[in-house]
């Protein structure tokens, strides 16, 4: 009988494309700071990806985006980010799952992070991210509605009675 083994390489890929989303995050909320600007490169016959059909045709297999200055309506959730490109005059939705992606760059500060191409079925535990720590705008929408009691997921623990001192 094998023995299953801890996948470390997904949990880091996990977390570094969270990494990403909470980035987003970040500027949508914000904008962009300063200098920043990314650099987005993602598989566009990736399930989930949502781009125009000259687009997919033009980038069979990659395409590479990039957030600066003319960009429209980025929104971001647990698994995908939406946003609105111009395309020679022609603005077009994009629809980008993280799991997707295949490099983040941000070179206003000389980061960069690199995946390893995910196969279909490897997405679905992208998708299971850890949700993104909750925001004033989450709260603010929170209120917004009636939110159902949910059931309890377990208690939080605090590491510090872990660390050697």
């Amino acid at each position: 009988m094998p023995k299953e083994q801890l996948r470390y390489d997904r949990m880091v890929e996990t977390a570094l494309r969270g990494v990403v989303r909470d980035a987003l995050t970040e500027v949508a909320e914000r904008g962009l700071p300063g200098n920043h600007h990314f650099y987005l490169t993602f598989r566009t016959g990736f399930p989930g990806v949502e781009i125009p059909a000259y687009l997919a045709a033009q980038y069979p297999n990659e395409m590479t985006i990039v957030l600066q200055f003319q960009y429209y309506g980025l929104e971001v959730t647990d698994d995908h980010f939406e946003v609105t490109l111009s395309f020679n005059n022609v603005h077009e939705r994009l629809v980008i799952p993280f799991a997707a992606i295949t490099t983040f760059a941000d070179p206003s500060v000389n980061f960069a992070l690199q995946f390893q191409p995910l196969a279909a079925a490897e997405s679905a535990e992208v998708s299971t991210m850890p949700p993104r720590p909750a925001t004033d705008r989450d709260e603010e929408k929170a209120e917004e509605k009636p939110a159902a009691e949910e059931p309890k997921r377990g208690e939080v623990v605090a590491l510090d009675a872990f660390r050697k001192k």
